[in-house]
């Protein structure tokens, strides 16, 4: 995709906020997943009924642990393809004070990801419990202290805003909408003012369904918007497109009011296994997903 003028990869060129989390990942049974009322392929915030979820999974399966989080997983990947040079990814995201946080912190500079975490000291360190059951994996998302970010005492000091001001483009999950909104809109609106490229992604069905008010506030901001299928046919029935038909769901979303005009939004619909469905200028492109990889 054409952005229309090449993009100098420095330090701090990529911007990502959003939940830090700590992934505990394992593969888990039916049982598993039918006692803790888990959908096989989700994404899910927990409940109470899901605290005890965390520590039985622990002891019943062999887990490996990642330092994870949607957005922070997509900046680090971002890093990895770029290689050189370091730190042109930068993350802003809420930890707590300990052990957890600490390893997060580690594993963001192993992966030489520029993490600026608001640290405190209320909530702990968020988890992701990914229970994994043949191709599916379900995901349930305690955010903890990933919930506690605070856009006066991160966002807005002087030397964190630097960091911001520094990006080119910007990447946020849907996700960090149940958080803070507000810091959301206060990136996304410095990217539209400067033109540079905002990019969001639908994340989970539940963000449309019950954050769509927070959605559609920084919609007209968004240059590049992100989904699966899933996620496109939540928020076309929320809208009330009145269609079930990914290319055209895709053609309706592009077509949204959006505040620079001198960027045409781009929509990018991911099916699986299945095409990929991707507007340009005006145009649906479909992918086959093969030829991708």
């Amino acid at each position: 995709m054409s952005t229309g003028r090449k993009i100098t990869l420095s330090e701090n060129t990529l911007f990502g906020m959003g939940n830090p989390l700590l992934d505990i990942s394992a593969v888990v049974d039916k049982d598993f997943l039918d006692k803790f009322g888990l959908k096989p392929n989700d994404q899910i915030l927990a409940e109470d009924k899901h605290k005890a979820l965390f520590d039985e999974i622990v002891k019943r399966n062999k887990v490996e642990y990642h330092a994870g989080g949607s957005t922070q997983n997509s900046v680090k990947i971002a890093q990895w393809m770029i290689q050189k040079p370091h730190k042109v990814a930068t993350f802003f995201g809420c930890i707590g004070a300990d052990n957890f946080g600490e390893i997060l912190k580690k594993k963001a500079e192993e992966c030489h990801v520029d993490a600026h975490y608001y640290e405190q000291n209320e909530e702990p360190t968020g988890t992701c419990a990914a229970c994994i059951t043949g191709d599916n994996r379900s995901l349930v998302a305690n955010l903890a202290a990933a919930n506690c970010y605070k856009k006066e005492k991160h966002l807005d000091l002087d030397s964190n805003w630097e960091l911001v001001k520094k990006a080119k483009v910007y990447y946020i999950a849907g996700f960090f909408l149940t958080v803070s909104p507000e810091s959301i809109l206060k990136v996304a609106k410095h990217a539209s003012d400067n033109n540079k490229i905002f990019c969001m992604n639908l994340s989970a069905p539940f963000i449309s369904q019950f954050f769509k008010e927070p959605l559609m506030k920084v919609m007209p901001y968004v240059d590049i918007l992100f989904g699966n299928e899933t996620e496109a046919a939540t928020f076309a029935k929320e809208l009330g497109f009145e269609t079930d038909d990914i290319a055209e769901i895709a053609k309706k979303t592009q077509n949204l009011p959006k505040d620079n005009t001198k960027r045409q939004r781009v929509v990018v619909f991911t099916q699986g296994k299945d095409d990929t469905v991707a507007t340009v200028e005006h145009k649906r492109s479909v992918g086959d997903a093969e030829s991708r990889h």
